[in-house]
């Protein structure tokens, strides 16, 4: 959700405001997740920048089972 293009986490690290990388990999190697918090956090976060008068959220669950090689992210 940063919007920072990354290979490793020292550019992530920097915007999230660390002097050196070592956090961010600690943080994603060690942290506890909780799903319901991250989404509400993610919800709140949508809200404030996408939201407005008026708006309707859509939930669009159209996806499909993919088969062959050819179809984005398939693995056998």
């Amino acid at each position: 959700m940063s919007g920072v293009e990354h290979e490793n986490c020292r550019r992530p690290a920097e915007q999230a405001g660390h002097t050196r990388p070592a956090p961010m990999p600690r943080l994603l190697r060690s942290a506890r997740w909780n799903a319901d918090s991250v989404r509400d956090e993610v919800g709140a976060y949508a809200v404030d920048h996408l939201g407005g008068d008026g708006g309707v959220p859509i939930v669009d669950e159209t996806g499909f089972m993919k088969k062959g090689r050819a179809s984005t992210g398939v693995q056998r």
